[in-house]
């Protein structure tokens, strides 16, 4: 069985990698918009969700070489995501990652065009994958699509986020928020790694449910760490959601009950991998981290 810390640590290394290769160097013109893309793109991130495509196309026995591509692509848009939330527009942050935000180091505008950038070329990434029957990039172009924009994706979770600050939300509107904001994307990472693995349309299904829990899970646990952690530790900045009065599920809870509920999730993850017929201990120690997690 791989140690799932050794697991994360060639994800880590392999990712960048091909990121860098994708990445127009820092001598390329426009020499500044190419710096603050590798300023934030290479900022010391987990790849967690690199690594949930990876693992699930592991667990239904795809070839390493056309996952790569993929994981990288998802990386390009979380990391767009997180450019465009940090802004004084969204959530006005001026730490990610234990640096300066993109804006702080390189300006407003540059950086909009850094995460613009990014989006565009996780798209062209797919796309150009060669590994990839034609068929299957354009199922994870569709994929990406559906879970990065709107009525139900990731851009359509930060409106409702923007929209629900200092108002009071019942738990289905909390859910919503979180399931489009956080849970979107990570549920593509898993889609994407079964897509690209061949599952059948039971296991396809099965991969959906326990990526749609590991999702809710991975944001109760981050709102746990913003009201638990310290700036240091979380490498951004702690509180943050409280003092804009984010709808959260602490805020909503308290830390007790969303400690349960966040069990609850675990559970429900760890349940929805038995009645897939591979081995999915790899799945099984990424919900076991996620929940664990410090940061």
């Amino acid at each position: 069985m791989i140690v799932l810390e050794e697991f994360l640590a060639r994800i880590r290394h392999d990712v960048d990698k091909a990121l860098d290769e994708l990445i127009p160097g820092v001598d390329i013109a426009p020499v500044n918009l190419h710096q603050a893309i590798r300023w934030s793109l290479f900022a010391g991130g987990k790849r967690i969700r690199p690594a949930i495509l990876i693992a699930v196309g592991k667990t239904f026995d795809a070839n390493p070489d056309h996952l790569l591509r993929s994981a990288a692509a998802i990386e390009m848009i979380h990391t767009y995501s997180l450019i465009h939330d940090d802004l004084p527009a969204m959530d006005n942050d001026s730490l990610r990652r234990g640096k300066a935000t993109c804006h702080i180091k390189f300006g407003e505008a540059t950086a909009i065009l850094a995460g613009d950038v990014l989006q565009t070329l996780a798209f062209k990434t797919v796309a150009e994958d060669v590994s990839l029957d034609a068929e299957v990039r354009v199922r994870l172009i569709a994929l990406l699509g559906n879970a990065s924009g709107t009525p139900a994706g990731m851009v359509s979770g930060q409106q409702l986020d923007l929209d629900a600050e200092g108002k009071p939300l019942d738990i289905n509107a909390l859910e919503q928020i979180h399931r489009q904001k956080t849970g979107a994307l990570i549920s593509a990472s898993a889609l994407a790694g079964a897509i690209i693995g061949g599952a059948s349309e039971q296991d396809f299904a099965a991969t959906e449910r326990y990526a749609s829990n590991l999702g809710l899970l991975f944001q109760i646990t981050d709102d746990l760490l913003d009201v638990t952690q310290q700036t240091t530790t979380l490498g951004k900045t702690a509180g943050k959601d409280a003092a804009a009065a984010k709808a959260t599920y602490p805020g909503h809870y308290g830390i007790d009950t969303t400690r349960e509920l966040a069990a609850n999730f675990h559970k429900m993850a760890c349940e929805e991998l038995s009645s897939i017929d591979k081995d999915t201990s790899l799945l099984d120690e990424l919900v076991r981290f996620i929940i664990g997690r410090s940061s």
